[in-house]
């Protein structure tokens, strides 16, 4: 029985990239991959999604980048975190927390 997939809501992907880089450089596909194993195979984020999110997110100083050799022996940017990108992944999380919680009180039945 396959699980159904999952849209990341729009504005959770910037959330989803720094907190991936939390744990260390990446390339793109990585990314992309380490998202989708760690939720368990429920969410996949598309290549024309991620990659103008990494391309932002290094435009507003929040990760940087270089090039580097995959395990594969090939070329690839690798993507990590910096420290402009550390506070923006604080801020970000407490956002999602309030999203989560005001959520929460929205779908419970009227008492």
């Amino acid at each position: 029985m396959g699980r159904d997939k999952l849209e990341v809501l729009q504005g959770t992907l910037d959330l989803l990239v720094l907190r991936t880089l939390q744990w260390g450089p990446r390339h793109g596909h990585g990314i992309g991959q380490m998202i989708r194993a760690r939720s368990g195979e429920a969410l996949q984020v598309e290549h024309g999604s991620l990659y103008p999110a990494l391309h932002r997110l290094e435009r507003d100083g929040s990760i940087a980048s270089e090039w580097g050799v995959t395990s594969n022996n090939q070329r690839a940017k690798f993507y990590r975190l910096t420290d402009a990108g550390r506070k923006q992944l604080a801020a970000e999380e407490s956002k999602w927390k309030q999203f989560v919680k005001a959520m929460a009180r929205a779908m419970r039945p009227q008492e």
